[in-house]
């Protein structure tokens, strides 16, 4: 299978940055590529209200992509029942040249590790005293024998094996009740190990019991197995017959899970000298083991970005990501790739309209509703083509989609920014974070919000309140400017909401008087064209 490769726009996402996502991740699935489009945030009222509409699956969050345990091909884990026995466990081990075996429940669940180790200790622990813990089952497995008298309820042995090498009457020093006997042809020395009060026999040989000796054992409640195996072969097996269970590890092992960072366990390993690790998912299933040689290869996540190119809006850990290709319509910022890479910035008012046109310029006509969801982008970053980012190239790559995916622009517009612009439900938090960008400007950290409405005045209530939210974050985050454009998409104007330490910076680049925390830009709607290069130009 070929390797994933994610696209995904900036934090707190924007239709066009969601859009772009997912219309650029469909446009590289058919051209055979195994991409799949992510968020980086949660979606705003109008993205929803778009996604619904077209009938488009929300994309998952990705909170990272610094590489995971799950990144690396690790060892293969062969599971093996609690109840297995010590031959089977070790012949698993050899069959698949492996020195662990995990251990899981009927359901698959984690449960343990068995060892070489485990099952040499337990084999030679067992061999000093003469002691075995096993079902039937085990033991009939283990000696290919069969049952000839008896079944599982009546196996209560006390576990101590005893092999009859001696004439009849010198045994019964020998035998207690309860003893596995271990013994041959001899009806004589059968007979006297069954009196002597043995639970078992093993008749080795793969010899007939004669039917006196089957009536004495009937009565005596001890059961009768035979093996093909000769005397010494069997009492050297019947140890393997042992349930993992009794011999493997269930505590202080030190596992991993899938989602942990490479990065993060190296330290737990360097710590422990154990040659693998088991490594569980989300079910507590067994996934693999990873040892420390596979920690050199350190595979790094394959991704695409669209509608941004800098660091401080991407997603965690993107140094360590291998970018393949950036497709943007803002300022060169300040993402560094080690090697030439596919990045196509255009002065066009949506990353969407660049997304739409490389469809057109492969020869691939985009499905009714991924031209529906890139028209819809369009029109949002665009303010249906009100905003000075809007280019003619934008505009009837918006009229081709639109006929596409059979839709009204001028009715659709009116339909999204109503859903994106309602107030009902919204905190300052909600509010702020809708579109909110970082930008590192020289010295200084600016971030910059923007909320578009249809009725400016619908919001004269809260902004004390978004104020407030804004000076505790400046403070937090330690910022050295917050604003928030409110834009009027009516009107066609932005009023400013700003706090931190550089009022100054404000009064520069729009040439301005400030008197408290807000001020109104008139014909200002675009972030991108007409708020960050002015503060820019200002701190240079």
């Amino acid at each position: 299978m070929k390797d994933v490769i994610y696209v995904f726009g900036h934090k707190n996402p924007d239709t066009d940055s969601i859009a772009a996502a997912i219309a650029y991740a469909e446009l590289k699935k058919r051209l055979g590529f195994n991409a799949i489009a992510k968020r980086l945030g949660d979606i705003n009222k109008e993205t929803e209200f778009v996604l619904n509409y077209f009938g488009i699956p929300v994309p998952e969050l990705l909170s990272t992509v610094k590489t995971q345990i799950a990144d690396l091909n690790l060892d293969k884990a062969i599971p093996v029942s609690p109840d297995a026995s010590l031959k089977t466990a070790w012949s698993l081990m050899k069959k698949n040249n492996v020195k662990t075996l995990a251990v899981v429940d009927e359901n698959e669940k984690f449960l343990g590790l068995v060892t070489q180790s485990n099952i040499t200790n337990e084999y030679m622990d067992t061999l000093e005293n003469n002691i075995i813990r096993t079902p039937l089952k085990n033991i009939l497995e283990t000696l290919n024998a069969k049952l000839i008298l008896g079944d599982e309820s009546k196996f209560n042995t006390s576990g101590k094996i005893v092999v009859a090498s001696l004439a009849p009457n010198s045994m019964e020093p020998f035998i207690d009740k309860g003893d596995i006997v271990i013994v041959g042809n001899r009806a004589d020395a059968q007979k006297k190990a069954i009196e002597l009060g043995a639970n078992c026999l093993i008749v080795t040989g793969g010899f007939e019991v004669e039917e006196e000796v089957l009536d004495l054992a009937k009565k005596s409640n001890c059961v009768i197995i035979s093996t093909p195996n000769d005397t010494f072969t069997t009492s050297r097996l019947i140890n393997q017959s042992i349930p993992i269970k009794y011999v493997m590890t269930t505590e202080n092992i030190v596992l991993f899970y899938t989602d942990d960072l490479v990065d993060e366990i190296k330290e737990k390993m360097l710590q422990t000298r154990y040659r693998s690790y088991p490594v569980l998912d989300e079910n507590n299933k067994i996934y693999g083991f990873i040892s420390r040689y596979h920690l050199i290869s350190n595979k790094k996540k394959y991704v695409i970005l669209v509608d941004h190119n800098e660091k401080a809006q991407s997603v965690h850990g993107i140094e360590d990501a291998e970018i393949l290709e950036i497709i943007d319509h803002h300022r060169i910022a300040d993402i560094q790739t080690g090697k030439p890479i596919y990045f196509r910035n255009e002065p066009v008012g949506s990353t969407s309209t660049i997304v739409a046109n490389m469809y057109f310029e492969n020869g691939i006509r985009p499905s009714k509703s991924i031209a529906g969801l890139l028209c819809a982008a369009i029109i949002s970053d665009t303010v249906k083509f009100k905003s000075p980012t809007c280019t003619y190239i934008d505009k009837i790559t918006a009229e081709r989609l639109a006929e596409i995916a059979e839709i009204d622009i001028d009715t659709f517009a009116l339909d999204m920014f109503k859903a994106g612009t309602s107030l009902q439900g919204k905190t300052p938090e909600e509010i702020f974070y809708q579109d909110f960008k970082e930008f590192k400007l020289g010295k200084f950290n600016i971030g910059v919000s923007q909320f578009n409405t249809m009725d400016l005045d619908s919001l004269q209530n809260i902004k004390q309140d978004i104020l407030k939210f804004m000076d505790n974050l400046c403070k937090e985050k330690g910022y050295d400017l917050l604003l928030i454009m409110l834009t009027d998409i009516i009107k066609e104007g932005s009023e400013m909401l700003f706090v931190g330490e550089q009022k100054e910076i404000i009064e520069k680049a729009f040439n301005v008087k400030v008197e408290g925390n807000s001020f109104f830009l008139p014909g200002v709607i675009s972030r991108k064209k007409q708020v960050v290069p002015p503060l820019s130009q200002a701190i240079e």
